[in-house]
């Protein structure tokens, strides 16, 4: 049987590109998110944005901050507020390992996918991450042209 692969049956509603240029993601965590009947249909629709979000944990609890998600364009009587905070449900060990890393100098929870697993709960990836700085950054542009130029040359060679 072939491995299966991680796209098979999730669809992805919003991906955050850029966490992987901006932070060195050290451990990441499946989370389900508290959400109202107007955000899951607006994300069923593959709306939804979590560029600009971060995940944050106090008092036992972890919550996204800033994660947008439009109204659902319907004749609904009540929506939802757009950027409100969000509950993260996640193990009690899972939270506590969160909380220890942010103690940490340096550390952040950055949210880097959101997505329908195969039963069709709404999930988020999150991953605890430390910071680059700017020369790593540039190290990574130059790892990810010769990926490229390798590629090309293997390509054109074959």
């Amino acid at each position: 049987m072939a491995p299966k692969k991680e796209t098979d049956n999730n669809k992805v509603v919003a991906q955050n590109r850029r966490a992987r240029f901006d932070y060195f993601l050290t451990e990441t965590f499946e989370a389900g998110i508290v959400l109202r009947g107007t955000e899951v249909k607006s994300l069923r629709d593959g709306k939804g944005n979590i560029q600009e979000s971060y995940a944050e944990a106090k008092n036992d609890e972890v919550w996204l901050i800033n994660a947008y998600i439009p109204e659902y364009q319907s004749k609904m009587p009540f929506g939802h507020e757009e950027r409100r905070p969000r509950k993260l449900l996640l193990h009690k060990r899972e939270i506590a390992k969160m909380h220890d890393a942010l103690n940490k100098k340096g550390f952040t929870l950055v949210p880097v996918k959101l997505y329908f697993n195969d039963r069709g709960i709404a999930k988020l990836e999150v991953a605890i991450a430390e910071g680059k700085k700017k020369a790593d950054k540039r190290e990574a542009v130059k790892e990810r042209d010769w990926q490229r130029d390798k590629a090309r040359i293997m390509r054109d060679f074959n």
